[in-house]
């Protein structure tokens, strides 16, 4: 038998190759790995005394050669193609162990500019992968190391490797070589600045972990991260604390924590499913969690909280005093680590640079049956000035309560209302099917949670235009004083009217936040 041996990670390959030599296979190795295995005692044949040909072009010609590729390709039970080979002096292959250029550790690197990149772009090592893959039949290829201990107990064995191994191994090469490819032409595309949505659609991603089930007990699921730059995203948060995140944990949390970008002072964000349920912003982070907090205290429970300041032990106390599902943050005290710490079932999750957003650049998915709907994030609040279309104009409080609240809607699942005052959520109505029911929901919660005082003076947020003047209505009955809406209805002047009978300011953004 005979090995071709060429790897970028050597994990493992000594041990490996002394394993195979031991079986009497012949090692046939390149450039960098011959060397590490003659070295430590391995006879290595040469790559250029199989080819007959030099390694050239800095290394980047070796094994793009036909004694290289028909010693690979050819079928074993093809009498034709063994009779080729034999005349033009191949010898099979049996054996392939290859890993790439590490392409993706070159482009993570701080500074790599794009010569770097592309000299780090493998071209024999996929090529020979795929021979290889291609006839599995005959030939068994390792791009894991992992694989290295399977093979070899086969050949101990058997003195073979079964073919249903064989056909594990070439699945594995094309999932890789496809990945490795992936992620080639998305770093190409973001070095010539493309901003348009590709013909061809392929990502990569790398799995995180397994989950225990998805949405329901019943569903397979796993949570994998983007390749590249993850800073303040949820895939690079480190757990401190409780048992493992699920599916919805996940999910749930991922709305809160965009959410919570949205603003820069000290604020808390609760969400339950998904949706906001209380939001809360102050000078200092346990004020902000109080007013997240006593904003829809029944809502809260079992929720998930995410701060954008250090969790002090003032605010750990209080957090500790209701079951919550989740806490991220960027920090935590000592003291606030042990209080929290006190429940075995919460899960701590610190999140550095938790401030970053994600990049403009990134695509939002969802998977229909058959195909995937594909859409640039929405990553901006309203463009150009905001207009205020009533006779009132708002003042600089209901202004800055506006634009509190104009955020939280944003992340509420339409039809969506958010009521907001004083750097405080009151009340949230999502996901409803009719804009009034929404808006009822909002004033209701509030009115249980804060009673009907609060709603005086209050502002009102709609992630979509008013097609009648009913949630104006609804809103001048309890008290609310300041609406925030698209505007872009043909009804437009139904609202503004009605908002001017009460005494009403409403401003219009321009721009709608529909989120299903």
């Amino acid at each position: 038998m005979r090995a071709l041996i060429s790897v970028s990670d050597k994990t493992g390959i000594v041990e490996f190759a002394k394993a195979l030599r031991a079986l009497d296979v012949d090692i046939i190795s390149t450039g960098g790995t011959a060397k590490v295995l003659e070295e430590q005692g391995v006879e290595v044949i040469g790559i250029s005394d199989i080819t007959g040909f030099p390694e050239c072009l800095d290394g980047r010609v070796k094994t793009l050669d036909p004694h290289i590729h028909a010693g690979l390709l050819a079928r074993r039970d093809n009498k034709e193609h063994m009779a080729q080979i034999q005349k033009l002096g191949v010898t099979p292959i049996d054996l392939v162990v290859v890993n790439l250029y590490p392409f993706k550790a070159t482009i993570l690197k701080e500074g790599v500019g794009l010569d770097e990149a592309i000299e780090n772009i493998d071209i024999g090592g996929p090529t020979m992968l795929r021979s290889a893959a291609k006839n599995y039949q005959d030939v068994s290829v390792i791009v894991d190391p992992a694989d290295y201990e399977v093979v070899l107990n086969e050949l101990k064995t058997g003195k073979r490797v079964k073919k249903e191994t064989n056909f594990y191994l070439s699945s594995k090469v094309f999932e890789h070589t496809s990945s490795y490819d992936t992620l080639i032409a998305t770093y190409m595309r973001k070095q010539r600045g493309a901003t348009e949505l590709p013909e061809v659609m392929t990502m990569t991603f790398e799995k995180v972990q397994d989950m225990r089930y998805g949405e329901n007990p019943h569903q397979q699921a796993a949570f994998y991260k983007e390749v590249g730059n993850t800073k303040g995203m949820l895939t690079d948060a480190v757990q401190l604390h409780g048992k493992e995140l699920s599916f919805n944990n996940i999910n749930d949390t991922h709305g809160a924590l965009e959410l919570c970008k949205e603003y820069s002072e000290p604020t808390v964000v609760a969400c339950k499913h998904a949706n906001p349920c209380g939001v809360g912003s102050s000078s200092d982070i346990y004020e902000a969690y109080m007013r997240a907090y006593t904003s829809d205290p029944k809502s809260i429970f079992g929720g998930i909280i995410v701060a954008n300041r250090e969790i002090d032990s003032k605010t750990a106390l209080e957090i500790n005093k209701i079951f919550i599902e989740i806490v991220v943050a960027p920090s935590y005290s000592a003291e606030a680590l042990e209080i929290l710490r006190e429940k075995k079932n919460i899960r701590l999750l610190q999140l550095d640079n938790i401030e970053v957003k994600q990049a403009d650049t990134a695509y939002d998915l969802k998977k229909v049956s058959g195909g995937l709907l594909v859409q640039t994030i929405d990553n901006v609040l309203y463009e150009g000035e905001l207009e205020v279309v009533t006779d009132r104009k708002p003042t600089p409080e209901e202004m800055e309560d506006l634009k509190f609240t104009w955020k939280i809607v944003k992340y509420a699942k339409s039809n969506g209302i958010a009521i907001g005052k004083n750097k405080q959520s009151l009340g949230v109505g999502p996901g409803q099917v009719n804009r009034i029911w929404a808006c009822n929901q909002a004033i209701d919660h509030c009115k249980e949670a804060l009673g009907d005082r609060i709603l005086k003076g209050a502002s009102l947020a709609s992630d979509a235009f008013f097609p009648f003047s009913d949630c104006v209505e609804a809103a001048a009955a309890a008290g609310i004083t300041a609406i925030i809406q698209p505007g872009g209805s043909m009804k437009d002047q139904e609202s503004i009217d009605a908002c001017n009978k009460y005494g009403i300011t409403m401003v219009f953004t321009g721009m709608r936040h529909f989120k299903h």
